[in-house]
């Protein structure tokens, strides 16, 4: 978008926010962003209105993405790192504001987050000098991060998505019997009791949306929540840190080294939550391999512990968690925004209802 704007009207713009989107499903059509400019262009005339609202993000709001920059670049100058290149705007929408500045030597990534991602900048801060982006600095929801060496790693061979595993696994067994300090971190808790009484609430809320026979299934699922997270319990594999959103695009990594990126969504919950989104994106036949290596790390670390049956409990569970996430997602962003995560926790509370009638 910036680059167009460039391109056909010679002006720099700013983008800070969706204001309409022509298709819901699939996302796109015709989208229209509301951006600001530092000099008058010549446009076609809007004759539409623009509201204010209070979930909107501070950086969707005019003059905003310039103080989010200028805060970056006070603390870089505090660490005698001089920007070097005009900061460049590299994504904005309703979860993150994402820039990247040329400083001396390297690259700096400002990411600005809601409210209800403040957490990250702690967690970033807590886990420093693990396989973790490096924090330079963080208020409330700015964060200014280091360069990441190598490439994004969504298509990682089969040898790499075993490093990911380990390095997860490794990171959540440092912190088992630590949920205490997590927690005080401000991270999210998804231990059992916490859970069960936010899925209820979500099944009570949204389950009208869906046929009978899946709020049927979803009311028994709730009811058995109690049994179910017994019998995961009794399988001997303790809370701890969660990433919450693990899978093999948010790792960024060269031969040397690997970063597990995008810690908005960590809680403190089961470690094996993080487990289907995982499986769900590499490659169908190495689905198993992965999975008997990621519960071999488990086992051999916790001795008698049954990772393959609480990893079957847990998938109707975690299903359950990502409907509740889209919910805050919904809850905590203005209506423009929503559109593109409006039918998600419909969506995986189905999903849930699928896999609550498939795992006993």
């Amino acid at each position: 978008m910036v680059k167009a704007a460039r391109e056909h009207h010679a002006t720099d713009v700013t983008v800070l926010r969706l204001l309409e989107t022509e298709l819901s499903v699939p996302h796109g059509g015709t989208v229209t962003y509301v951006a600001e400019v530092a000099q008058g262009v010549t446009a076609e005339i809007w004759d539409g209105t623009l509201d204010d609202h209070p979930l909107r993000m501070p950086w969707a709001r005019p003059g905003e993405p310039a103080a989010d920059v200028a805060w970056a670049e006070s603390r870089l100058t505090e660490r005698g790192m001089r920007r070097i290149g005009p900061a460049q705007q590299v994504r904005t929408w309703n979860l993150s504001s994402l820039w990247r500045l040329p400083v001396e030597g390297q690259t700096a990534w400002l990411k600005c987050v809601p409210t209800f991602f403040a957490h990250e900048g702690r967690i970033l801060e807590r886990l420093h000098g693990g396989p973790v982006p490096t924090l330079i600095a963080h208020d409330a929801q700015r964060l200014l991060l280091a360069e990441i060496p190598g490439e994004d790693l969504w298509d990682a061979p089969t040898p790499r998505l075993m490093e990911m595993v380990a390095l997860l696994v490794n990171l959540q067994r440092e912190w088992l019997e630590r949920t205490d300090e997590l927690l005080a971190l401000g991270l999210p808790d998804w231990r059992a009791p916490t859970l069960a009484s936010a899925i209820d609430r979500l099944v009570e809320r949204v389950g009208p949306q869906l046929t009978t026979d899946d709020h049927a299934t979803l009311d028994g699922f709730v009811h058995g929540l109690e049994d179910r997270f017994a019998r995961v319990d009794a399988c001997g594999v303790p809370d701890t840190l969660v990433h919450g959103d693990f899978h093999p695009g948010n790792f960024r990594g060269d031969d040397t080294s690997l970063v597990l990126l995008d810690w908005g969504d960590c809680g403190v919950g089961h470690p094996l939550l993080d487990e289907p989104a995982f499986l769900d994106r590499v490659p169908t036949d190495v689905v198993e391999t992965v999975r008997r290596q990621w519960h071999a790390a488990w086992t051999s670390g916790i001795r008698g512990s049954d990772p393959d049956r609480a990893s079957q409990l847990l998938r109707p569970v975690a299903a359950a968690r990502q409907a509740l996430i889209y919910q805050k997602f919904l809850d905590g962003i203005e209506p423009s925004e929503r559109v593109y995560h409006a039918a998600d926790p419909g969506n995986w509370l189905r999903r849930t209802a699928e896999l609550a009638r498939s795992v006993l």
